[in-house]
C-alpha cells in the first residue's frame, strides 16, 4: 500500500516537554521505531506537525528588533528541515543502508481572501499562564486562545489549495524512497495580487491534518494515518463516559462534536480523504501504528463500513 502518515506536533514535542534538541531527536526515535517496520512492505510518505518549533524559533526571534524578526513562513521551512532530518536520521538507522530517504522542502498556496486570516486560530508555541499571555500580547500585538487551563499564540490557518513538490514527491515514491514533506503543514505561500505569478511567503502556518489529507488524495494513497497522543476518536474524552469508535463511515461521524482545536481538523481530514474514491483514513497512537495499517486499532474511517462500532 502506499501509506501517508501524518504526526501530531505533540508526537515530537509533547505537551510540558522541555523544547531541547534532545527531547525531539528522543521522540524522532519513537516515530521512527514505530514506522521503520512498515518500509518493507510498503510506499511511506511522512507528514509531521510544527506548532511547537515554530513557536520555539518565534521566542528565538524575541532576540532581534520587531523588523527584523523571520516570518512564519521562513521559520515553518526551518523546522521542516530540522525536524525531517532527525526524523531521516533516525530512521535510517534502523532501515537497511540501501533504502533511500529523502526530507523536501514543501510550499504550500493558499488564497489572499482565506477568511482564515480574520480568524486566527492555529495554536503554535508553548502554553502560558494568562498573565504572562497579557504580558507579551501588549509587547508583541500576538493573538492568544485559551489552550485547557493555558494560554497559547494562535495564528491564521488558511485552507491548502496546491502543493506546489507534488511531482518530485511522486518521482521519489517510485524509486522506493521514504519521503518525508509537508512538514507543519507545509510553507504557507500565495500569488501577490496583480503580480505576474510572483510567489511570497505568507504569515500563517496551514493546518497539518488538511494538508496531509490534500497530499494523499494528489498521491493516490491507499492509507492515510494521522498519528496522535489518543489512542482513537473518543466521545466525552476525558469523563467516566468516554468511549473509543473503532469503524466508522463518515457520515457516521457527522452527528458527533469533536474540538476544533485537536480531533476536530483529523476527523474532518479523515472524512475527508474516506470519501474520496472510497479510501481508508486512520486515526490512533503512534505507538499502534501497525494495528492502524492492520485495522484493528485506533479509529478507522471508510464508506463501505456496514455501521458504525465502537472498540
Amino acid at each position: 500500500m502506499r501509506v501517508v502518515i501524518a504526526l501530531g506536533g505533540n508526537a515530537l514535542l509533547r505537551r510540558g516537554e522541555a523544547m531541547t534538541a534532545d527531547t525531539q531527536r528522543r521522540n524522532a526515535r519513537i516515530a521512527a521505531q514505530a514506522i521503520a517496520p512498515l518500509a518493507a512492505d510498503h510506499e511511506i510518505v511522512i507528514t509531521h506537525g510544527n506548532g511547537p518549533q515554530v513557536g520555539l524559533l518565534a521566542l528565538q526571534g524575541a532576540a532581534y528588533k520587531p523588523e527584523e524578526a523571520y516570518p512564519l513562513d521562513v521559520l515553518g521551512a526551518e523546522t521542516e528541515g530540522m525536524i525531517g532530518y532527525m526524523l531521516e536520521q533516525e530512521l535510517g538507522n534502523l532501515l537497511p543502508f540501501e533504502q533511500p530517504l529523502a526530507t523536501l522542502l514543501t510550499m504550500v498556496e493558499v488564497d489572499a481572501d482565506d477568511p482564515g486570516f480574520q480568524n486566527p486560530t492555529k495554536f503554535v508555541g508553548p502554553v502560558y499562564d494568562q498573565a504572562e499571555a497579557d504580558r507579551i500580547r501588549t509587547e508583541k500585538g500576538w493573538v492568544f486562545k485559551q489552550d485547557g487551563e493555558k494560554w497559547r499564540r494562535v495564528v491564521a490557518s488558511p485552507v491548502p489549495k496546491r502543493i506546489f513538490e507534488i511531482r518530485p514527491v511522486r518521482w521519489l515514491l517510485e524509486q522506493r524512497t521514504i519521503v518525508i514533506c509537508a512538514g507543519g503543514g507545509g510553507i504557507p505561500t500565495m500569488y501577490e495580487k496583480g503580480a505576474n505569478r510572483k510567489l511570497v511567503g505568507v504569515e500563517a502556518v496551514i493546518d497539518k491534518d488538511l494538508c496531509s489529507e490534500l497530499l494523499a488524495r494528489e498521491l493516490k494513497a491507499d492509507l492515510l494515518i494521522m498519528a496522535t497522543d489518543a489512542e482513537a476518536v473518543c466521545l466525552d474524552w476525558g469523563k467516566p463516559s468516554q468511549k473509543a469508535i473503532h469503524r466508522a463511515r463518515p457520515d457516521d461521524l457527522t452527528q458527533f462534536s469533536f474540538p476544533a482545536g485537536s480531533m476536530g481538523p483529523k476527523v474532518d481530514a479523515a472524512c475527508h480523504f474516506a470519501r474520496s474514491g472510497n479510501r481508508t483514513a486512520a486515526i490512533g497512537s503512534l505507538a499502534d501504528i501497525a494495528g492502524l495499517v492492520r485495522g484493528d486499532r485506533g479509529t478507522i474511517i471508510n464508506g463501505g463500513f456496514a455501521a458504525l462500532s465502537w472498540h
